[in-house]
């Protein structure tokens, strides 16, 4: 597990140093997303790191890796917004939206190894592809609570499918370094 929280760090690291850039080119103008929105955004991502996965040519240079990035980041701009709410403007400085970002994936770290110690790390015996496979069925999963305001019966809130997207893409780009 020791490895683990490493492999994990070093993964979210290369994320938020992609968040912070993307944040001095473009400020928080994600700020005004609506969840729906951000969720379409990594649906897309997932659905072409699926196509990826089935398609032999590639058009596009930009592969699975940055596709997973992608996915980690939404999904902790989905947290921050269920938090925080939308904003009706970019009003989020580095620092504050950095500071939630932190936030937000030591959230998501702890989940991560709760579950870890309790699943005894199975997801190193998973396939990317079913990693993939996992974040979409938790966008499924997502867009049906969506549509449904929010409300569940039994089920997990949207934090917690969003938390899990995040971990299945932190696994699957663990898997791709070591490969």
């Amino acid at each position: 597990m020791q490895n683990t929280s490493k492999q994990y760090d070093d993964v979210i690291e290369k994320c938020r140093s992609l968040f912070i850039n993307k944040m001095a080119d473009y400020g928080s103008s994600w700020r005004i997303l609506r969840l729906p929105s951000l969720t379409d955004q990594i649906f897309i991502k997932a659905q072409r790191i699926r196509m990826l996965q089935e398609n032999e040519v590639r058009k596009v240079e930009e592969g699975e890796r940055s596709e997973f990035i992608g996915i980690i980041n939404y999904c902790l701009m989905a947290l921050i917004q269920l938090e925080n709410g939308v904003g009706k403007y970019p009003d989020f400085d580095l620092n504050k939206s950095t500071t939630l970002y932190d936030k937000h994936i030591a959230e998501t770290k702890a989940l991560m190894e709760n579950k870890n110690h309790d699943y005894g790390e199975a997801w190193r015996d998973m396939r990317i592809s079913s990693l993939a496979d996992l974040i979409l069925q938790k966008l499924l999963r997502v867009k049906q609570i969506e549509d449904n305001k929010g409300k569940t019966i039994v089920s997990e809130g949207l934090d917690a499918n969003y938390q899990d997207m995040i971990n299945y893409a932190v696994f699957a780009l663990i898997h791709m370094n070591e490969k």
